[in-house]
This record gives structure tokens, C-alpha cells and sequence, in this order.
């Protein structure tokens, strides 16, 4: 209440001096109760709303709590380290100095967003020379903007949450909302009816808004979940789009491709915070320890979108475990990168091939645990797993593709997955090739930077690559 206390007072152009006459107190009673030292008894909230006709409630009715929490979240980073800033100094910043604060957050995600834009045209001018600096990367602009956000917008949350609730007044007992709950509300709140028909029906598409006709036409060889995502998406176009730029302002783009790359992940965003609410789908993660099978059947959501989903859980005060998630297919081009849990994955080139991600194309549908020591002896817990897109028919295209979900071994003992393996077991991986300094590795495909080669040609030790040193 002490800082509030102090808000009203400035918002009235008062000095503590005048505050002490004006409620009959001392100056220095004053003081004490601004810094939270005494308390703000409930006689003199009562001399205070009617000395100054200001609305008790007010006092209690603000965003700081929230802002606090963004604002100690992010003065954790690396850069603020050496900086003593105790909770109660944060907390007393966002709400007596609200602009502050959110000047403070919007300039470290601004920094942010630049150091990755930054280490991006680094690599890229080290792998395509002095030429790539001038190219710009629309997909890795998206990227850069999702990151230094961590994958976490609270706005688009809340919106979405605020339409789940609507749509589970008629089944308050189900955790998932279910289709026919979507169709209806296409309906009944935007005058489009739903129609699921064959993909010539709607020239090739998963979805397609035909505005002309008032109609969403949905292809009937997707998935149920399929059809869930497809309909929250078209929800989140027509609701959702004032929040979603009003997010999109605060990022650097280059040109309208990156822009638009980035709405369409914060469009799919909202469409998963719908179906799989924050605060109902992170308890149930954690009563689950993590299971994805368990929580995809009680959220009737694939795989890959419980995966997803896990790695939003960044909310300042109700965070998740921090996870990282991949996609790639057979030969390893990546197709879908989201970091929350700092994983060092490089931005250009392959992966390290000892990465299960890559091993479980052998065991289609089936989970596959492992643990992963980096080269500094950072552990991480990884699962991966096939997925599917497409099908549905038996002429239909197919494609199959890893998704991998890691988080740092400090949060194991949170997920059921762990208790299968031996956390000693680990294995030796790098970030890539060109960035990993392990002499002896028999899977190397490239010498790393800066290494010289052993000009010794009689003798073979098996290994790809030897270097001066060994």
C-alpha cells in the first residue's frame, strides 16, 4: 500500500508535509507508511477517501503487481548481475514509477531483439561472405521477435482466455472447449456458417474464410485437433487483431514479410492460448509432471501443439518450466524454433547429428528421452518425436517431421520423462560442427573454427577430422 500511498500524494501535488496536516499525522508517520514501514490502518484509508473524495478502491485497482513481476524477470538477466535491486525496490519502481518501469522493459526488449539481429547477420556474412550483410531474413527477423520475448505474451493470454471462459459456459466440467463450441460461435457472433467438405471444395486449402459467402470452409482431412486449430485461428483473426498489433508495434522489422511472419506466429499463439488456456493448461502440466500424451487427450490437442504450447509458460510470477522446442525433418532443415529455456542452438547450419531428434524417424510415434551434456557441462533434458502434417486421404501428401522439447537438468525432477533415464548417462553433443571443440568425435562432419588440422597422413585414428593438438 506504501507506494500507492505515495502515488496519490504526487498525483495531488502534495509534500509529505502537507499529506501529515491534512490527515492529522505526523510527517515522519508518513514517511514510514510510503516505504511500508507502517501500516495504512483502515481509520485513516477512511480520512483519506474523504479528505481528497478519491475512491478507496483505486488504491487497490492498478497493474503494478503484473508490471513488478515483468520488471524483476527481466533485471535477472546476465546484463543487470552485478546490480543489487531487491524485490521490494522493483516493486516499489512499477508502481509509484509505472512509465518508468515500462519505458525500462520496452528498452531491454528493444536491446534484445537487437543482439539477436546482430549475432544473425554475423553468421550469416561468416557463411555467405561480405554479400549477406545487406540480405535481410524475414523468417529470422520472426524469430528474433518471438525470442527476445521469450515466446510469452501475457496480452494475447489474457484475450484469449477472457473467449475461453465464453465458450465454456456450456460445459463448465470440460477442460477442452469443443468444435461444435467454435462453430457456434463463428455463428452466432460473426454471421459465418461453418462447412467441412473435400480440399477441391475449397481449392487445396486447410482453411478458407470465403468472405463473399459469409462461410469458413474447413478441410475435412484434417484431424480433430486439426480442425480445433484451424477454427481458433479464424476466431483470432476476427477478435484478436487489435491486441495482435498492439504487440506487433513494439517489434523492429525490416519490411512487411517479417511483420507478417511474426503476426501469423502470434495469430497461431492466440488460437493455442484458446484451446489450451495459461493457467488451466499449466496446472494441468504440472499435476502431470509434463506428460504430453496425458495432457494431449485431456486438451484434445496433437502433439506438437501440447509441445508448443509448453513453451509459453514465461508469465512473470506464474512460470512454467522453461523449455526449448525444435522441428525438423529428415534432413534436418529446421522449420519451426521457439527458445525458452536458453538453449545455445545455432542459428544457421545443422544441428549435432548425436541429438536424438534426428535418431527418431527409426521409431515413428514413439517418445524418446534423453539427456544432453554440452561442451562447458550444461545438461539438458530432451525428448523427441515424430509428427505427421498432411494426409488424411490415401492420395494425400505426407510429411513427416522431429519435434524435440529440452529443458535445463535443474527442472528434471519436474518431469516424468527423467525417471526413465539415468541422469549420468549423458550424451556429448555440440551446438554444431563449425562451434564444437570435441576432438575425438566420430559423428564430426566439419573441422570446428579455428582448429588447425594434423598434418599427419600415416596415421588413422577414425575420426573424421585431427587436429595439431591431439
Amino acid at each position: 500500500m506504501g507506494p500507492r500511498l505515495k502515488r496519490v500524494r504526487r498525483d495531488l501535488g502534495l509534500t509529505q508535509a502537507n499529506m501529515a496536516a491534512d490527515l492529522d499525522i505526523s510527517p515522519s508517520y508518513v514517511a514510514l507508511m510510503e516505504r511500508n514501514q507502517r501500516p495504512v490502518t483502515a481509520d485513516l484509508l477512511l480520512k483519506l477517501a474523504s479528505t481528497y473524495r478519491i475512491d478507496i478502491a483505486s488504491l487497490a485497482d492498478d497493474d503494478s503487481e503484473d508490471l513488478a513481476k515483468r520488471l524483476q524477470a527481466t533485471l535477472k538477466q546476465p546484463i543487470f548481475s552485478d546490480i543489487d535491486l531487491p524485490a521490494l525496490d522493483s516493486a516499489d519502481i512499477a508502481t509509484s514509477y509505472p512509465g518508468f518501469a515500462e519505458a525500462l522493459l520496452r528498452l531491454h526488449t528493444a536491446f534484445t531483439e537487437e543482439q539477436m539481429a546482430h549475432a544473425q547477420r554475423r553468421e550469416m556474412a561468416e557463411g555467405a561472405g561480405p554479400a549477406a550483410t545487406s540480405t535481410t531474413d524475414p523468417v529470422g527477423e520472426a524469430r528474433a521477435f518471438l525470442a527476445a520475448r521469450r515466446n510469452c505474451f501475457p496480452a494475447l493470454d489474457d484475450h484469449a482466455a477472457e473467449v475461453a471462459q465464453e465458450l465454456a459456459e456450456d460445459r463448465p466440467r470440460e477442460e477442452s472447449i469443443w468444435t461444435d463450441a467454435l462453430v457456434a460461435r463463428l455463428s452466432r457472433r460473426h454471421g459465418q456458417k461453418v462447412r467441412f467438405g473435400d480440399p477441391e471444395l475449397i481449392l487445396g486449402s486447410l482453411r478458407w474464410h470465403d468472405r463473399h459467402r459469409e462461410q469458413v470452409l474447413i478441410s475435412n482431412r484434417l484431424d480433430h485437433p486439426g480442425r480445433r486449430f484451424q477454427l481458433a485461428l479464424q476466431i483470432g483473426l476476427l477478435e484478436a487483431r487489435d491486441v495482435i498489433a498492439g504487440q506487433l508495434s513494439g517489434g523492429r522489422f525490416s519490411g512487411e514479410n517479417a511483420r507478417r511472419l511474426a503476426g501469423r506466429a502470434l495469430t497461431g499463439y492466440w488460437a493455442a492460448a484458446l484451446l489450451m488456456p495459461y493457467r488451466p493448461f499449466l496446472r494441468a502440466a504440472r499435476d502431470v509432471r509434463h506428460d504430453l500424451e496425458t495432457l494431449s487427450r485431456r486438451f484434445a490437442a496433437s502433439f506438437e501443439q501440447v509441445a508448443h504450447r509448453l513453451t509459453t509458460m514465461g508469465r512473470p510470477g506464474e512460470e512454467g518450466v522453461p523449455f526449448f522446442f525444435l522441428r525438423v525433418d529428415r534432413a534436418g532443415n529446421v522449420s519451426k524454433r521457439l527458445d525458452g529455456a536458453g538453449f545455445p542452438f545455432a542459428r544457421t547450419g545443422g544441428s549435432c547429428p548425436l541429438w536424438n531428434v534426428h535418431g527418431v524417424f527409426e521409431t515413428p510415434g514413439r517418445i524418446r528421452p534423453q539427456w544432453l551434456e554440452l561442451p562447458e557441462g550444461e545438461k539438458f533434458l530432451s525428448i523427441a518425436r515424430t509428427v505427421e502434417a498432411g494426409g488424411g486421404s490415401w492420395d494425400a501428401p505426407r510429411a513427416q517431421r522431429a519435434v524435440a522439447l529440452a529443458c535445463s537438468a535443474e527442472h528434471a525432477d519436474r518431469i516424468v520423462y527423467a525417471q526413465a533415464l539415468d541422469s549420468g548417462d549423458a550424451t556429448p553433443i555440440g551446438v554444431a560442427c563449425r562451434l564444437c571443440h570435441r576432438p575425438h568425435c566420430i559423428a564430426r562432419s566439419a573441422p570446428p573454427i579455428g582448429r588447425e588440422m594434423r598434418p599427419d597422413d600415416n596415421r588413422d585414428t577414425g575420426v573424421p577430422f585431427a587436429f595439431a593438438s591431439d
